[in-house]
């Protein structure tokens, strides 16, 4: 009797999951659409894909606390469009939000069992921060495979709910995205980016709450891959800017960001709050000052003190994230991230008889300016000192830019400078390529099959402060073999002796190495001709921007400048050398030319970005330029024999 309730019960429990089985696994229709949306989405990259994506978002009111909260409802159906993948599935949260539902489930709705971790959130690139994610694992057997998933997650003050993407890791069939504002919140919806892209957008009253619905349906949309060197997203993708600006309750109405007013006076509370004790940093700032014969000087020890003692961490944790640290725990501790150290330089200027005051910027990386107050507005802090009717801004974060010099990265950007109870609004100066000036000169004669003779290299701009900034990191003992590993370019073939460099401790100065050279493997004889690979750099050789929607971001402007001047032996002739190559536009000067002038081959290249980037629609004449670029670099100069 046993043995037939057990073999009655396994033959229950083999259908159970037989049929448990049946209703989760792909069926012919799933197998159908994963197929389709494959073709329809054909990137390498992408192997799952979002049928279906709604946000919901909707606003309450914290009675207690007096904020404006906000529930961020996400729900996902996904399938996988080949016959096996694996993702992470996960969401960031912080002191200023919580997820409050984070849900896996299978195609019938049922829960999928997946283990959901929780951990403190971990990068590179931050000290600290105060971050954690949810995450969990998802495995997709079969081509068709289908989860869904369910995300809630809260933030308890509207201020730090800024933006809302379209587009997702994963490419989207259908995206939906509604936000219910009630009457009494008064926020804006910015859209940005939305242009090329077929979005429409509806407004739905609802009576019940006493609020509008915006809804806004996105079809096809691909998913966001990692291109190296692209702008920042907030350039690229369709996104709604969340403008939260006042809110009334019982008849009183209260500003949140309604104004840049607003956005500063938040940021000036939380500077307000510093004690700024700066006992620490009398005595240092006397000893920095005290041999001065000029003010400038004076402010030149102090920031190139900053500069060079101050360790740079990023440092995000809830609050801190947007307050300065203390002057004098910066001070002490000598490490401190882009607000502490700009507050120290502040301070220790303000000792020094000076007005330094604190300067909210973005850099490069984000689009927006303070027209749209929003905390995903800025991401840096530097100080300005205002002098002799002058503003010059200090970047203690930039180790070997002199004064009055400016990284790429903030250069045309908005500045919003603290003035007691008001504001100013500056931009960056610009530099031009030229700037960055980086030249080469090689002169150049024949030793049998070896090519001998004597360089000199300059840098100027942020291509000097870039290589300073490089050898100052190294060991004392490493920085000649680093010379000489880098003007030989790691080529056993190439032998550089006798470097003379200027001074590589004084960012004012341009830098200039000198040094002898001598190359092997680039000449080769043969009847009557000599044969000679006569470039020894070959820039942008392997800049070919293919496979590429979005456009290529330089780190600084550009610009190039080499000559190479070849003594041709006596008895020859040059007979051949490449075309000559020229192409300009908006964004760039690129050219390559020769001449034989008193029995001397002069080679010259000039390469200038002016723009630090490379735009979409120069793509197709920039390849073009590389592609005969790269086959100038292989031909050979033929030098016959009388």
């Amino acid at each position: 009797m046993i043995k037939k309730l057990l073999i009655l019960s396994s033959i229950f429990l083999f259908i159970t999951i037989t049929y448990g089985q049946k209703k989760i696994e792909p069926d012919a229709y799933d197998i159908a659409k994963a197929k389709k949306l494959k073709e329809l989405f054909d990137h390498d990259e992408d192997e799952v894909a979002l049928e279906e994506s709604i946000d919901y978002v909707s606003f309450a009111f914290d009675s207690r606390n007096e904020k404006v909260t906000v529930n961020h409802d996400v729900k996902e159906k996904m399938i996988s469009m080949v016959s096996r993948a694996d993702i992470q599935k996960y969401s960031f949260y912080d002191g200023q939000s919580t997820i409050e539902e984070f849900n896996i489930l299978y195609k019938n709705n049922k829960n999928a069992g997946f283990y959901i971790k929780d951990e403190a959130y971990k990068s590179d690139d931050l000290f600290h921060v105060d971050s954690r994610v949810k995450f969990t694992h998802i495995d997709f057997p079969l081509q068709g495979y289908r989860y869904g998933t369910h995300l809630l997650k809260t933030y308890k003050d509207i201020k730090y709910f800024t933006k809302l993407y379209f587009n997702d890791s994963y490419p989207i069939a259908k995206k939906v995205i509604s936000v219910e504002i009630p009457d009494w919140l008064n926020l804006e919806l910015k859209e940005l980016n939305f242009e090329g892209y077929d979005i429409t957008k509806t407004i739905k009253p609802n009576s019940k709450n006493k609020s509008k619905i915006h809804t806004y349906t996105f079809k096809n949309a691909p998913a966001m891959h990692k291109v190296s060197n692209a702008p920042g997203p907030t350039y690229v993708y369709p996104h709604l800017l969340i403008l939260a600006k006042s809110y009334t309750q019982k008849g009183e109405t209260k500003p949140i960001f309604n104004s840049t007013q607003d956005l500063y006076n938040w940021y000036k509370s939380l500077v307000n709050s510093l004690e700024n004790d700066n006992t620490d940093l009398k005595s240092k700032v006397a000893e920095l000052t005290k041999d001065t014969s000029t003010d400038e000087e004076k402010i030149k020890n102090i920031y190139y003190w900053v500069q060079d003692n101050i360790r740079y961490i990023a440092f995000e944790d809830g609050i801190a994230g947007f307050k300065p640290d203390e002057a004098s725990s910066v001070f002490n501790k000598k490490y401190g991230d882009c607000k502490g150290m700009a507050n120290l330089t502040k301070q220790m200027l303000i000792e020094a008889g000076f007005d330094a005051r604190l300067t909210w910027i973005g850099t490069k990386h984000i689009a927006y300016d303070y027209s749209t107050p929003n905390l995903s507005v800025d991401n840096h802090m530097i100080c300005s000192l205002f002098i002799d009717d002058e503003v010059v801004f200090l970047d203690g974060t930039e180790k070997f830019n002199a004064f009055g010099e400016y990284a790429d990265r903030i250069q045309g950007k908005q500045v919003l400078i603290e003035d007691k109870e008001a504001f100013i609004l500056k931009h960056v100066p610009t530099s031009e390529a030229a700037f960055n000036k980086e030249y080469h000169n090689y002169q150049l004669h024949l030793d049998n099959e070896t090519l001998i003779g004597n360089v000199t290299n300059e840098f100027h701009g942020e291509s000097r402060s870039g290589l300073l900034y490089y050898f100052d990191q190294l060991k004392t003992d490493k920085k000649d073999e680093f010379l000489e590993s880098y003007l030989s370019q790691t080529d056993s073939n190439r032998k550089v002796s006798n470097i003379v460099t200027s001074d590589l401790s004084n960012r004012e100065l341009s830098v200039s190495i000198a040094h002898d050279l001598t190359v092997k493997n680039a000449v080769s004889t043969f009847d009557n001709s000599i044969y000679i690979d006569l470039d020894l750099n070959k820039e942008f050789s392997g800049y070919e921007l293919e496979d590429r929607d979005v456009d290529y971001i330089f780190s600084s402007k550009k610009y190039l400048e080499s000559t190479t001047e070849l003594k041709i032996p006596e008895g020859y002739n040059v007979t051949h050398v490449p075309n000559d190559l020229e192409v300009s536009s908006d964004n760039y000067d690129l050219s390559v030319s020769f001449k034989n002038e008193n029995n001397t081959l002069i080679y010259k290249k000039r390469f200038q970005i002016k723009n630090a980037k490379i735009e979409t629609k120069d793509f197709e004449e920039w390849n073009s330029f590389i592609k005969d670029l790269n086959t100038l670099y292989q031909e050979q100069i033929i030098l016959t024999k009388n």
